[in-house]
């Protein structure tokens, strides 16, 4: 059998589970009126987007944890490891979510409870992999690997699983946007594992994959249901502790430059408004925002961001070799 085979075989697996359950989830979320609350200073065509159902990321984190127990066989650590990363940081995005919609709180946790959580989990993965993986990294574009002490290595991979779950979070704007470029990052990491050996954690980011590409069906444009926090957390921390658990965390700004792209965006739209005293830099931001009010249709924003993705795919596969 081929090496590839399980990992494609994992993800067709998880697409076909969204496919399937993806309708029940839906009707299940609009009978709880689950519905989705939106920025009244965001762009004014996403008005029409309130009351669709939120929370849909569990059906991406339930198909991909589904598919993984039916293939993975055995459990290996990093399989454990990933499903508990992305278990536990979807579990903050729901309760986040679950607040904003339920509770009527409409910012969710307070920033501090966001953040105590994530740096938690990410603390708990960081120490894991610099204990049993070791603090050793693959350098892109390059035979040779770098090392940090791992007084330096457990603060810089807490640092990199939170940020990777707050870029995807902050991407998460537009229908179809967060899970057509996590698909496609998911899919460039599960051949690069694949290379490197890791067929546990290619069949894992395969699963996602093919979920996300799944739960796209319904969440295109015009979505049925959004991913919420609960999906683009968990999404960000799949993503990010495969290449921890793999050394290949150097390799996430290339394949992941368009959430990196969108987070700059930000960063720079706060640092110009307090510099300038209420400039701003772009007419709104994260950047999906910006093309938006500069008069591009969302689908057209939507297509060319996942577009760029793919770019920025093929960019690190050809870092590895």
């Amino acid at each position: 059998m081929s090496a590839a085979f399980v990992p494609m075989f994992s993800g067709l697996l998880a697409f076909a589970f969204s496919l399937v359950f993806g309708p029940a989830v839906i009707r299940r979320l609009q009978r709880l009126k689950v519905g989705q609350v939106i920025r009244s200073d965001g762009p004014k065509t996403h008005q029409a987007k309130a009351g669709t159902p939120t929370m849909g990321g569990v059906l991406i984190v339930l198909c991909t944890v589904a598919a993984i127990l039916l293939t993975a066989r055995p459990l290996t650590d990093s399989t454990v490891i990933m499903l508990l990363s992305t278990v536990g940081f979807g579990l903050i995005g729901f309760l986040d979510d679950y607040i904003k919609v339920v509770a009527k709180r409409s910012l969710g946790l307070r920033a501090r409870e966001k953040l105590v959580g994530q740096f938690g989990l990410a603390a708990l993965v960081a120490i894991y992999a610099a204990s049993r993986v070791g603090t050793e990294f693959i350098v892109p574009f390059w035979t040779g690997t770098i090392t940090l002490p791992t007084v330096l290595y457990v603060p810089f991979t807490i640092f990199v699983l939170v940020g990777v779950v707050n870029a995807v979070n902050l991407t998460d704007g537009l229908d179809g946007l967060a899970a057509g470029s996590t698909a496609i990052g998911a899919a460039a990491f599960a051949v690069i594992f694949l290379l490197l050996g890791h067929s546990d954690l290619s069949m894992f980011t395969s699963a996602l994959a093919g979920a996300c590409l799944g739960f796209i069906w319904f969440n295109g444009p015009p979505a049925q249901v959004i991913m919420g926090d609960t999906g683009s957390f968990a999404l960000g921390a799949a993503l990010a502790t495969g290449a921890v658990l793999s050394r290949t965390s150097l390799f996430l700004p290339i394949i992941g430059g368009l959430f990196v792209l969108e987070t700059v965006s930000v960063m720079l739209q706060v640092l110009y408004f307090r510099a300038t005293k209420g400039r701003r830099l772009f007419r709104m931001a994260p950047l999906h925002h910006h093309f938006e009010l500069v008069g591009w249709a969302e689908s057209k924003v939507m297509i060319r961001f996942v577009l760029m993705s793919l770019v920025f795919a093929v960019l690190g596969l050809y870092a590895i070799l």
